[in-house]
C-alpha cells in the first residue's frame, strides 16, 4: 500500500517503523532534513524534505497515487489541512492526529463534513488506556475488545498465586468464572498457551474476559483490590486534563499537581470536581503534602521520562497500590527490570490505532481488522476481526473440525450482543466479531489463523 506521513515526531516515527516492516511503501515528508534523512537511513521509505501541506510537496511525494495520508505533525490545525489538500489531490483516504481539547466534541464533523477518514486524538486514547488500568489495580495492563465488553487483564503471577503450577486445562474446573489465558510472558519467551500448559510462579499471564467475570477471577484467586477512589496525577498537560476530567466525571476523588501556574488556573476552570494544585509534582515534599502515602493510585504524566518513573518508583517504596508512569523512550524492559510495571505512551496508543485502521484497509472484503492491540513489547498482536462473509470456509464449521496454525487463539467470540468463549464444538458465524491473539505478524485477514 503506498503511504504518505507527513511529520515524523514521536508518532509519525513510531509509524514510519511499523509500517515500513509490514512491507508498505511509505514516504515521510517533514521540514527537518536531518529527520528525513535518519529516517530513510534506518528504513526501507523515502523522504522528502518540505511543507506537507503544500500542493507542490504533495504531488512530489505522490499524493495524488497514495492509499492513505497520515497527517502527524505538531499542529492540529496543519494536520486537518493536510488531510483536505491529500483528498482535493487524490489521496483515497486521510488519517489527522488532533490533540487539542477544545476540538475533542468536532469529532464527528471532522470525519463527515471533512471527509477526514479517522481523527487521532493520542493523549485521550492514553487515558482512556490508564483509567482501565485504575478499574482492575491488581493487573498490569487492561486493553478492552468487543465494543469494551471484554477486557484483557495483565498480570503477574506470585507463589501464593493459586494458577502458579496449574495446567491451563485445569482452570475451569477450579474457578467459577469463565475466564481464558491467552498468552504467557515467561523470561524472555512468549507463549500462546494450550491446555497442557503449566503455569509457573513469575509468568505474566494474559487474562481475557467479561468484565464482571474478570472481577469475580481476581476475588476467587485472593488478588482482587478495589477500585481506586483518591487518585494524585502529577501533570496537567493534555493527557493528565483527559484522565483527569474522566476520573472526576466517574466519582473519583482526583488531585492534580501542575508546575507552570498559568496552566494551573486553566485547569481549575476546565476541572470542577477536580482539586487542582500548583507545585512540583516531583518534589517529594509536594508530593507528601498533597497526600501520596494516602492515595489508592498514582499517575505521573510530565514530559520528563526520568521525572515520571523516579516519582513513581517513590510512590511504590512508600505503599501506593497503584502507580502508572508515561514513559516514551525508556525500554520496557528496562521499567520492568526495576520494578516499573505499568507505563503508557500515547505515540504507541496512537500507532495501534493507525496501524489496525491500514489492516482493515488492506482486506476491506469478507473479514477486516477492527481493533489491534500490540502486547508484550510488541512481540504479541491481539487483533479483532468483524466478519461479513457467507461463503467462507470457515462458516459453520466448528473449531475442532478447523486447524489453527501454532501460537494462534481465539480469545473470544461477540456474536448478537452475546459473548462467546469458545471451545471445540463452537462456530463462526456470519457478523460476529473475533478476538485472535497471536505471536504472529502482521495478519490482516480472519483467514490467515488457520492452516
Amino acid at each position: 500500500m503506498n503511504i504518505v506521513i507527513v511529520g515524523d515526531g514521536k508518532v509519525g516515527a513510531a509509524l514510519t517503523e511499523h509500517l515500513s516492516n509490514e512491507g508498505h511503501d511509505v514516504v515521510v515528508i517533514d521540514k527537518d532534513p536531518k529527520v528525513v534523512e535518519e529516517m530513510v537511513n534506518a528504513y526501507d521509505v523515502l523522504g522528502l524534505c518540505g511543507n506537507g501541506a503544500s500542493y507542490d510537496v504533495q504531488m512530489e511525494a505522490g499524493v495524488d497515487k497514495a492509499r492513505l495520508l497520515i497527517a502527524a505533525t505538531s499542529s492540529d490545525e496543519l494536520n486537518i489541512f493536510c488531510c483536505l489538500v491529500a483528498k482535493k489531490i487524490g489521496a483515497h483516504h486521510t488519517i489527522a492526529r488532533v490533540r487539542n481539547p477544545e476540538y475533542a466534541q468536532q469529532l464527528h464533523f471532522f470525519k463527515e463534513e471533512l471527509g477526514l477518514s479517522l481523527v487521532v486524538n493520542p493523549e485521550f486514547a492514553a487515558a482512556n488506556e490508564i483509567a482501565r488500568v485504575l478499574r482492575f489495580p491488581t493487573a498490569i495492563n487492561v486493553e478492552s475488545f468487543a465494543g469494551d465488553r471484554v477486557d484483557m487483564a495483565e498480570i503477574k503471577l506470585t507463589q501464593e498465586n493459586p494458577l502458579s503450577d496449574m495446567c491451563v486445562h485445569e482452570i475451569p474446573k477450579r474457578f467459577k468464572s469463565r475466564v481464558l489465558i491467552c498468552a504467557v510472558q515467561r523470561g524472555e519467551n512468549i507463549y500462546i498457551p494450550n491446555g497442557d500448559f503449566r503455569l509457573q510462579t513469575n509468568d505474566r499471564i494474559h487474562i481475557s474476559s467479561k468484565r464482571s467475570d474478570m472481577v469475580a477471577f481476581m476475588k476467587e484467586l485472593g488478588i482482587y483490590r478495589h477500585r481506586t477512589k483518591h487518585v494524585l496525577i502529577s501533570g496537567g498537560g493534555k493527557m493528565g486534563y483527559y484522565l483527569a476530567r474522566q476520573l472526576s466525571e466517574t466519582g473519583h476523588k482526583v488531585k492534580v499537581i501542575e508546575i507552570d501556574p498559568a496552566r494551573a488556573e486553566h485547569l481549575a476552570n476546565l476541572l470542577p470536581h477536580a482539586t487542582v494544585v500548583l507545585g512540583d509534582g516531583s518534589d517529594r515534599a509536594v508530593l507528601l503534602e498533597q497526600g501520596l502515602d494516602n492515595q489508592d493510585a498514582f499517575v505521573s504524566l510530565t514530559t520528563i521520562d526520568e521525572e515520571n518513573i523516579i516519582t513513581t518508583m517513590y510512590a511504590s517504596s512508600i505503599g501506593v497500590g497503584k502507580t502508572v508512569a508515561k514513559v516514551n523512550r525508556v525500554s520496557y524492559d528496562i521499567l520492568r527490570s526495576i520494578g516499573i510495571e505499568t507505563t503508557i505512551s500515547s505515540k504507541t496508543v496512537a500507532a495501534n490505532q493507525i496501524i489496525g485502521y491500514v489492516r482493515a484497509l488492506e482486506n476491506s472484503g469478507s473479514s477486516s481488522v477492527q481493533t489491534l492491540y500490540k502486547l508484550v513489547n510488541d512481540r504479541v498482536e491481539a487483533l479483532e476481526f468483524r466478519i461479513a462473509a457467507e461463503d467462507a470456509f470457515y462458516l459453520g464449521s466448528t473449531l475442532k473440525e478447523l486447524q489453527l496454525r501454532d501460537n494462534v487463539i481465539i480469545g473470544c467470540i461477540l456474536r448478537k450482543g452475546k459473548i462467546i468463549y469458545p471451545c471445540g464444538d463452537d462456530t463462526i458465524e456470519n457478523g460476529d466479531s473475533v478476538t485472535v491473539i497471536t505471536s504472529h505478524h502482521g495478519f490482516k485477514n480472519f483467514e490467515e489463523i488457520f492452516c
